[in-house]
C-alpha cells in the first residue's frame, strides 16, 4: 500500500464521516472533497533570459511528477521591458493520484525541512474554501538537490477544496493533517 492509498483512504473512512457528524450534511455528495492543487512559480527574470525558464521549467516539473506549462506575458509593460508573449513563470495542475502524493509530500516531507517551522497560518483562505501557501524555496523538496539550484525561487501551492466555506474547507485539511498554526487535533 503506497502513501497516498493511505491518504485517500484516510478520506474516504474517517474524514467523510468526521465531516458528516460535525457540519450535518444529509447527502454524501455535499461533503467537501479535495478538486485540485496548483502550483506556480513567477520568475521575472525569465523574460530577459531563456535559460532561467527551462531551470525552473525543469524543477517545477520534478516537484509536480508531470510537465508543467511555461505560462506567458499576457500584455507588453514597457518599464518592466517585459514584452507579450515572454516566459514568466511556470504552473502546474495536479489532480487524482498526483494531488495526493503531493499533498502527502508536502504534510510529511517540505514541512519538517522549514526551519523553526511552527505551522501554517489557518487565515489564508480565500472565502471560497480554497486555501493557498507560499513556500520561499524549491529546495525544500526531496527532488530538487542543493547542486541544480543556482536561483533560489519561491512557489504558491494553492488547494482547491469543493468546500462552500473557510470553515468547512479548514476542517477538512485539519482532518487531512495540514499543521495549522494554534489548532488542535
Amino acid at each position: 500500500m503506497t502513501k497516498t492509498e493511505n491518504l485517500k483512504k484516510r478520506y474516504d473512512e474517517e474524514v467523510k464521516k468526521a465531516l458528516k457528524e460535525k457540519f450535518g450534511y444529509k447527502n454524501d455528495m455535499q461533503i467537501p472533497k479535495l478538486n485540485k492543487i496548483v502550483l506556480n512559480m513567477g520568475v521575472g527574470e525569465a523574460s530577459h533570459n531563456s535559460k532561467i525558464a527551462e531551470t525552473i521549467e525543469g524543477q517545477l516539473t520534478k516537484i509536480a511528477g508531470q510537465k508543467c506549462v511555461v505560462t506567458k506575458a499576457k500584455k507588453s509593460i514597457a518599464s518592466y521591458k517585459l514584452r507579450e508573449g515572454m516566459p514568466v513563470g511556470a504552473m502546474a495542475t495536479l489532480r487524482g493520484e498526483r494531488m495526493y502524493d503531493f499533498l502527502q509530500k508536502l504534510i510529511c516531507v517540505v514541512f519538517p525541512r522549514i526551519r523553526d517551522f511552527r505551522g501554517i497560518s489557518p487565515k489564508a483562505f480565500d472565502g471560497r474554501g480554497n486555501y493557498t501557501l507560499g513556500l520561499k524555496e524549491q529546495s525544500l523538496f526531496p527532488e530538487i538537490t542543493y547542486e541544480e539550484v543556482d536561483l533560489v525561487k519561491g512557489m504558491n501551492v494553492s488547494i482547491i477544496t469543493t468546500a462552500k466555506t473557510d470553515d468547512e474547507a479548514r476542517e477538512l485539511l485539519k482532518l487531512l493533517g495540514m499543521p495549522f498554526k494554534g489548532m488542535n487535533k
